[in-house]
This record gives C-alpha cells, sequence and structure tokens, in this order.
C-alpha cells in the first residue's frame, strides 16, 4: 500500500507496473534522488510476469548473473539459471533495499489516460473512478502480462477444471488426472516434466513442434558463492562473458540466418540421445527454420514425453465436449483438466487500457496497423509517454534487462530535459517515428524470424512488433541520451 499520502497535486513520474521494467526504472530515480513518482500495480503484490508465472518447474532461461541488474548485483544464486521463486525474491529484494514500498499503489489497475495538452499533464483513470495526474507516464507492462486463450468451439460445455500455465491453480491436485495440455512453448516445457509423473495420462496438443536444446544449468557450489561474494569482481567478469557468449548468437540472428544450421544438429542430437521412440521423434521434429520461433532449452522435456502415459496430438482440436477434446481426425481425447499453455497476447502491448495524446487520438487507432515506437520507447502525438520494453525492443539471444537498462538512460535524459528546460512536454516528431519503423522493419527482412513461420513476434497480418533486429550494444547507443531535435519541444 502506499503510504504517501498525496493525492492531489500532479507527480512528476507515474510509471504502470511493478516488474522488472518499472521497479529497475524507480531505482533509478532513487539513485538521481528523485522521489517525486509513483508506481501502480494492478495486483496484489510486484513482480510482474515472475509473480505471474508460479507454474511447477518455472524457471529462467538467462543465465542468473545476466538476468539481473547491473547496479544491483546479487552473488548467491543457487543456481546457473534461476528458478522462479528465487527471482521473484531477487525483485522483493530491491524493493526493500531501495525503499520502493512508499512509492508503490497496489491492487489499483489502470484503466485509460488521456493527455491535457494546455498544462502538459497525463490525467490517468484507475479501476473505482480515481484519477491520478503526472506530467511523464511510464509503461512498464511488459509484453508477456496477458495471457492468451484459444477460442475452442464448445468449451462452454467442457465440465473439468481449466487455467491458463500464467494463473496456475495450486489449490488442483493433479494426482491421477487425465490431462490436456494445449502449447509447446517455453511454459509448457517446463511444467510438463513436473507433471507428468503425478497424472494418468497427459495429452500435449501441439501446433508445432518447437526447437528444445539441453539447458547447461546446475547448481553452484558453496565455494563457488562464497568466492564471488568474496570477490564481487567475479560475479562481473562471469556476467561480461555470459553476455558476449549471447551476443555472439545474435550473428544467427540477425545477420547470417545459414548459421542455424549449426544450433539445428545441437537439436537433432537431443532429441535423438532423449527420445527412444521414433514415432514422437518424427512429431517433435519442427517444420520451419530454426531461431523463426522462439528456440526453448529443457533436459527434461523430451524424456517426459518418452513416457507411456502422455501423447503428442498434432491434429487440430475440432471441438470440447464435456469430458474430451475431439480433434480434426476424429479422435476423442477424455479430459478431466485442461491446461493451456498458449502464451500471451505480445503483440497488443498496452491493451485493454485506452492511451488518448493529442487531439483525442487514440493509441489503438494509432496502432492500427501494428504498433511502434521510436526506440521502443517514444510515441508520436503521445506526449511525455515513454514505454519501457515496447514495440522492437524483445530479444531471441541476449537478456532484456540489458535492454531495459538502455532504456532508462534514454528516459532520465527526457526527464531531466523536461526539468532543465522548463518544458510542458516532449512531442516526437511523426517524420522520426516514420523514418525510424521504416529502416526497422527493412532489417528485419534480413533476420532469422522473416524465414517463413507465424509467431508471436508479428501481427497476423506479418509486421514485425516485438522483436529488435540488431545487437544489443547498438542499441545501448543509440538510447544513450536523448537527441531532443527528434522532438517538438512545447514550452
Amino acid at each position: 500500500m502506499n503510504n504517501n499520502p498525496r493525492t492531489n497535486a500532479p507527480w512528476r513520474v507515474l510509471i504502470i507496473g511493478s516488474g522488472f521494467a518499472g521497479l529497475g526504472l524507480a531505482m533509478q530515480l532513487r539513485k538521481a534522488g528523485e522521489d517525486d513518482f509513483l508506481l501502480l500495480e494492478k495486483a496484489g503484490e510486484v513482480g510482474g510476469t515472475w509473480r505471474d508465472n508460479s507454474y511447477p518447474g518455472a524457471a529462467c532461461d538467462v543465465p542468473s548473473h545476466l538476468y539481473s541488474f547491473s547496479f544491483e548485483p546479487k552473488h548467491d544464486w543457487s543456481r546457473k539459471f534461476a528458478p522462479q521463486a528465487e527471482i521473484h525474491a531477487y525483485i522483493l529484494q530491491c524493493v526493500e533495499k531501495h525503499r520502493l514500498r512508499p512509492h508503490i499503489r497496489l491492487n489499483s489497475e489502470v484503466l485509460g489516460a488521456e493527455f491535457d495538452a494546455a498544462r502538459g499533464i497525463w490525467r490517468v483513470e484507475l479501476a473505482g473512478g480515481e484519477v491520478v495526474e503526472t506530467q511523464a507516464l511510464v509503461s512498464a507492462c511488459g509484453q508477456l502480462n496477458r495471457p492468451a486463450y484459444p477460442k475452442l468451439p464448445g468449451l462452454a460445455h467442457f465440465r473439468g477444471e481449466a487455467f491458463h500455465s500464467a494463473r496456475w491453480r495450486h489449490d488442483l491436485d493433479l494426482t491421477g488426472k487425465r490431462v490436456a495440455v494445449i502449447g509447446t512453448g517455453a511454459s509448457a516445457i517446463q511444467f510438463v516434466p513436473q507433471i507428468q509423473p503425478k497424472v494418468a495420462s497427459l495429452s500435449l496438443f501441439q501446433r508445432s513442434a518447437a526447437y528444445v536444446l539441453a539447458k547447461p544449468d546446475r547448481a553452484y557450489r558453496p565455494w563457488e558463492i562464497a568466492l564471488k561474494q568474496r570477490l564481487p569482481l567475479l560475479q562481473r567478469a562471469d556476467r561480461l562473458l555470459q553476455y558476449l557468449h549471447h551476443e555472439g548468437r545474435a550473428l544467427a540472428f540477425i545477420r547470417f540466418p545459414w548459421l542455424m544450421r549449426l544450433f539445428r544438429h545441437s537439436f537433432t542430437r537431443h532429441l535423438q540421445r532423449q527420445m527412444p521412440d521414433a514415432g514422437k521423434r518424427e512429431r517433435l521434429q519442427p517444420n520451419y527454420p530454426m531461431g523463426c520461433k522462439r528456440i526453448l532449452i529443457s533436459n527434461d522435456y523430451f524424456p517426459a514425453l518418452a513416457q507411456a502415459n502422455v501423447e503428442i496430438v498434432d491434429s487440430a482440436i475440432r471441438e470440447v465436449r464435456e469430458q474430451s477434446l475431439v480433434t480434426a481426425d476424429g479422435r476423442e481425447h477424455p479430459c478431466d483438466v485442461l491446461i493451456y499453455g498458449t502464451g500471451f497476447t505480445a503483440t497488443d502491448f498496452l491493451a485493454p487500457m485506452r492511451i488518448r495524446g493529442l487531439d483525442g487520438l487514440e493509441l489503438n487507432q494509432a496502432w492500427k496497423e501494428g504498433a511502434e515506437a521510436y526506440k521502443g520507447i517514444s510515441v508520436s502525438g503521445f506526449p511525455n509517454l515513454f514505454l519501457l520494453y515496447g514495440p522492437n525492443t524483445n530479444l531471441g539471444h541476449n537478456s532484456i534487462l540489458y535492454m531495459l537498462e538502455s532504456q532508462y538512460a534514454y528516459v532520465m535524459g527526457c526527464l531531466q530535459a523536461l526539468r532543465e528546460q522548463g518544458l510542458r512536454y516532449l512531442d516526437l516528431r511523426p517524420t522520426v517515428q516514420r523514418s525510424y519503423n521504416a529502416e526497422l522493419q527493412q532489417a528485419t527482412h534480413r533476420t532469422i524470424w522473416e524465414q517463413g513461420c507465424d509467431s508471436w513476434y508479428k501481427t497476423a497480418t506479418g509486421k514485425h512488433t516485438n522483436n529488435w533486429p540488431g545487437f544489443t550494444f547498438t542499441y545501448r547507443l543509440m538510447t544513450r541520451t536523448p537527441e531532443l531535435a527528434d522532438y517538438d519541444c512545447v514550452r
């Protein structure tokens, strides 16, 4: 609960969301001596995706030392790839250490915001009718916060339990149940091995097989943790080496897609070693270029699918009945519990919030052809609005926290310009946004994501809205400070 009694005067900065993105910016504001800010969180606790995704086996697929703030290192990670509970605990630790609790309002869902150009103020409407005002509005909602549900005929007739992996039913015992899992993405490959030994049967419905590589994970030894705590330089060196290793993989994603053939051999070897059943092995062979969709890592996914109580179903679901799912081939699959591992509505960004900028322009209308922003941060016609983890800033090869830290520097530079130059608002020039995004879309044509598959990286019309088609260090250079000539600076 927010302890700050101020409710009427406009805030200097208002941040929507309290995951890594929002809390990291809050930490930078505190570091700069800025206390005039507020975070609004719709849930009852901070943490974003690491609060929501508490399904069995949830863990990060980026190394722990790389998936943490450079300005708030954690030297005692338990594993090379941290589990969900430990990452969430790290987030809570950051909140307490930097005394952010007084700046956070929990259970405060934002319905929309409207910009008052005459005052240079955003009016932010909360569920329940309260309006909060701020000079600068920062969206830190992320791309993976709204679960996507498939539209299945007859679903209303299903008499069993059904839930999304991001809304895991910890109160539901799956022991002895006939379980159907829809989806084979990053969440499913983690929770399927955890529930497989418990269930009577598991039907895994996959639209397309995933590329799964071995996960180089292990627990850190006590002496390794002690050494990094005593010599922090070792942790920074390890982080740098991991960064360089991951950044090198960008060549295969964004410049030379043919390099993915090298990784393809690793996938084939991993599959052959862990899946003795030739029939299942055939079903687990993707029919699209590696890297076109998200590459996954797991050491127990294929062994779980190899078990006798697991069936891989690659026929489309035709309808849902009271106690079963019927596929296009006419087969009926009995089901007591239905689990959606169907990911998130990643291309919708700020939806369902209604954001109105200059002259009443609505953001969803401005983005009717697909979301876009300048450097993933600013949108023309929406002054003093800054996006963190916005359009085209997601990665396929490195840590998103590196991108977030780049965005912090840019946003802090804009906030500094507003204050020092006495500006009412900064509005991105439309020509700057058009030119930037034309070049960005052109750059995606040579990436692996344009090699012949559909994915959550792009809209139904084929526009790339999620991934950054470049190196992370080039993004760091281009966001180190804002160029005010890119904006209309209104006093």
